[in-house]
């Protein structure tokens, strides 16, 4: 018999065991469990090295929920990091193991965070108390490709989509609307560069890069770096690549 292997990820411990005693007593079942995002990922990792990688993570939607909030490239850098919130995981995980299928277990419906983590990678978002049969049936069906959702968070998890598709092609379009240059200077401010950061990177005079600055707030419409970090990472733009530059002449 071919058991699926399953990861249950829940920084509760009586949950967590108490789920996992209950997926193994089932004969095609096979389950280990894991209290943080960073052991996950060593799990994930240790499997795959043994030639045992696993079929399908059951991932706590609140995942870390009462600790310190992590810098944001922490949690960013799921595949070499530690992200400790459970979508940032499903993102990590989706990253490094993408044959992963990867449930999100939620204590309530939230059609934001269950679209959210479809957008991470998820394939499901199940009730913490559903029926063991309701979760086995969603474990088994995801490795048949199925997406599941609750029916009452359909209307909404589409209106979400929806939306962020919208937003994300409203912020392309100003994306567009950037120079050559001005869309440099927002990779570097997406890395989270200074002024003076960027000025070097890029050889330019700080006075010039504060005005490559104002012209790209200006352009996208936003009235800090906050925002247009934001906003450039709707539209899909990345960070500048921060390997050491070639010698070059500072001009501007």
């Amino acid at each position: 018999m071919v058991r699926i292997r399953v990861l249950v990820v829940d920084d509760h411990r009586i949950f967590a065991e108490s789920l996992a005693a209950a997926l193994t007593a089932e004969p095609d079942v096979d389950v280990s469990a894991a209290g943080s995002g960073p052991a996950a990922l060593r799990c994930l990792e240790r499997g795959a090295a043994e030639s045992r990688p696993y079929d399908v993570m059951l991932v706590d939607a609140d995942l870390g929920a009462g600790r310190p909030p992590q810098p944001a490239p922490l949690r960013e850098a799921a595949p070499e990091g530690a992200p400790v919130d459970g979508i940032a995981l499903v993102a990590g995980v989706r990253a490094v193991q993408p044959g992963v299928r990867t449930v999100v277990l939620a204590e309530r419906d939230d059609p934001r965070r269950a679209a959210l983590a479809l957008q991470a990678g998820a394939v499901g978002w199940v009730a913490k108390d559903c029926s063991l049969s309701r979760l086995l049936t969603v474990v088994r069906g995801v490795l048949r490709e199925e997406t599941h959702l609750p029916p009452a968070l359909l209307t909404g998890v589409l209106r979400e989509l929806t939306a962020a598709r919208k937003h994300r092609s409203d912020s392309e379009r100003l994306v567009e609307s950037l120079t050559p240059r001005e869309r440099e200077v927002l990779r570097c401010m997406v890395a989270g560069l200074g002024r003076k950061a960027v000025a070097e990177r890029l050889f330019l005079s700080p006075h010039t890069v504060r005005t490559h600055m104002q012209n790209v707030l200006g352009k996208l419409g936003v009235h800090s770096t906050l925002a247009a970090v934001a906003l450039a990472r709707r539209a899909g733009v990345g960070p500048a690549d921060l390997a050491p530059p070639p010698n070059g002449v500072r001009v501007g």
